[in-house]
């Protein structure tokens, strides 16, 4: 089993920025991909970034495109999403989830693990 923990969300000011960490438990997730998906208040869970189980390869959603990077630490068993030029839609809940394969997925309902979320607010 694995257990996916999120931290790093909190209120900032627009243009400002945050760095989300996701950290697993329960099993090594090397060479497994993960994904960042976030949730607005009326919205459906939407794909924001991720990342192949090597770390080689990643995908961004264009409304996040140049302002949000995600990186992983396999050593440490944690996923980052480093967020920049925040803005206030960028407003969520945001979800650290895991794919057990290396290559992944831009559908959340193909993830097998998901972390509770951190939420994130940034004021105008």
């Amino acid at each position: 089993q694995v257990q996916l923990v999120e931290s790093g969300g909190g209120l900032v000011q627009a243009g400002g920025s945050l760095r989300l960490s996701c950290a697993g438990s329960g099993r090594t997730f090397s060479g497994y991909a993960m994904g960042w998906f976030r949730q607005a208040p009326g919205k459906e869970r939407e794909f924001v970034t991720a990342i192949s189980g090597s770390g080689g390869n990643t995908a961004t959603a264009d409304s996040v495109k140049g302002r949000f990077t995600i990186s992983r630490d396999n050593a440490k068993n944690t996923v980052y999403l480093q967020m920049n030029s925040l803005k206030p839609e960028d407003t969520a809940v945001y979800y650290c989830a895991l794919i057990r394969k290396n290559w992944y997925s831009t559908r959340f309902d193909q993830y097998d693990y998901w972390g509770q979320g951190t939420q994130v607010t940034v004021s105008s």
